[in-house]
């Protein structure tokens, strides 16, 4: 079986490169099984896009690393060349390390930050329920989870990690004299705009509000900080009340123009706006950057400022390593026990299944006999019963099919299985 991961993040290509190939985590099922089906044989495969990151982790009987390729950089719009110039390739142990480093936060722009992790789990549960999950990406993942709860129980990896939402609030501080004078407008309504009002929310802004497409989900946020809701189309018109805008959406294009912005900024009689972009890709305008009174900053403007503590988490580096290490050794040497086609460790996990099922259907029948007042004793027995009848269909059945050397075989079978060497009578 081969794995193998390909991938761009913010270390190996810019934002807007990286804003090519960003996809929402609802596109993901679509997107996955347009990959499958591209490639032969349909290889497993896992899906990661975050505003810092797009990655794609496969296991397959052979190594399709060129389809791959070919698929990421078709679906991105860019050549196959352009892609490989800003993309890494990661075959085996290496795909396994870099998954676990990942998880464990090692990778990310804020080093030892948490919320990759959860990413990480929601990209993968996408994936099992899109049924592009095998059974070898589902132990790699479920190893890298293990790892990182590890890495972060055991280590000081998180501390003194400065967030991105955080490093907002505080270039916010540096530019105005008191935040506490200031209307901050949130256009989005997700996990991070979530995160950013949180952060400023503390610091008791004389205003908040908050824009998004659905008036439903900004509503509810925007219940929790005492903010007014705003839709999407009332942005240009109400822009220039707000001193800091803090966007995060889900959409293919800007949100905020230039147009708009200089519209802003001439109601405002040019007083300074703060903006801050963690979209990938972007929701407002490149251009506005240009802008003498607008202070624009992007996720990758960002990084210098969570870089703040770094240095002081260095010495956990290592030792999360060490285990990342050990959990690699561990996934390769599972790789190397299993049957040449997989068949062993799925097939427990098939029997597993198969018999979790049986025991909850009769634990749900045994359940409605007593509510209905039948003796205990009569529904343990129905229970038992049930669960054995199971158990030995399939046996029973293939005992009586065939000719009579498969029926012999199926015997030997059956005795070595279930008798447990005891003398047949």
């Amino acid at each position: 079986m081969a794995v193998w991961a390909l991938g761009i993040n913010h270390q190996t290509a810019p934002l807007d490169l990286r804003g090519r190939f960003a996809f929402a985590l609802d596109q993901l099922p679509h997107t996955l099984a347009r990959f499958r089906g591209a490639v032969a044989p349909q290889p497993e495969a896992t899906l990661l896009s975050t505003c810092n990151r797009t990655e794609i982790y496969c296991a397959s009987e052979h190594l399709a690393l060129e389809p791959t390729v070919a698929w990421l950089a078709q679906t991105g719009g860019v050549s196959t060349q352009v892609l490989l110039d800003h993309a890494y390739v990661l075959k085996e142990g290496e795909a396994a390390r870099h998954a676990f480093r990942v998880a464990s936060g090692l990778d990310s722009m804020v080093l030892g930050e948490a919320q990759i992790l959860g990413q990480l789990k929601d990209a993968v549960r996408v994936a099992d329920e899109a049924g592009a999950l095998g059974t070898t990406l589902h132990q790699l993942f479920q190893r890298s989870f293990a790892v990182a709860k590890q890495v972060r129980s055991s280590t000081d990896i998180g501390a003194h990690s400065i967030s991105m939402t955080a490093a907002a609030v505080r270039l916010a501080g540096q530019l105005f004299e008191d935040l506490q004078d200031i209307r901050v407008l949130f256009v989005g309504a997700g996990e991070m705009i979530e995160l950013a009002a949180t952060h400023f929310a503390a610091k008791n802004p004389k205003a908040m509000a908050i824009a998004n497409r659905t008036l439903e989900r900004g509503e509810s946020l925007a219940a929790r900080f005492g903010a007014e809701v705003l839709r999407l189309s009332d942005l240009p018109e109400r822009l220039h009340e707000f001193d800091a805008v803090i966007s995060c959406t889900a959409s293919t294009l800007p949100l905020i123009g230039l147009g708009a912005v200089e519209r802003a900024l001439k109601k405002r009689k040019h007083r300074p706006m703060f903006m801050v972009d963690l979209a990938v890709p972007r929701d407002i305008e490149v251009e506005v950057k240009g802008l003498d009174d607008v202070y624009l900053y992007t996720v990758d403007d960002l990084a210098a400022v969570v870089q703040t503590g770094k240095d002081h988490r260095q010495a956990a580096v290592a030792q999360a390593e060490a285990i990342i290490d050990a959990g690699v050794q561990s996934f390769l040497h599972w790789m190397d026990q299993r049957d040449p086609h997989g068949g062993v460790v799925g097939l427990i996990r098939d029997l597993n299944t198969q018999a979790d099922a049986w025991r909850q259907a009769e634990l749900a029948r045994a359940r409605k006999l007593l509510a209905k007042g039948e003796p205990v004793d009569a529904v343990l027995e129905a229970l038992a019963r049930g669960l054995t009848q199971k158990m030995l269909h399939g046996a029973l059945a293939e005992l009586h099919a065939g000719d009579e050397h498969t029926r012999q075989q199926t015997a030997d079978t059956v005795s070595r299985l279930f008798l447990r060497g005891a003398p047949r009578a």
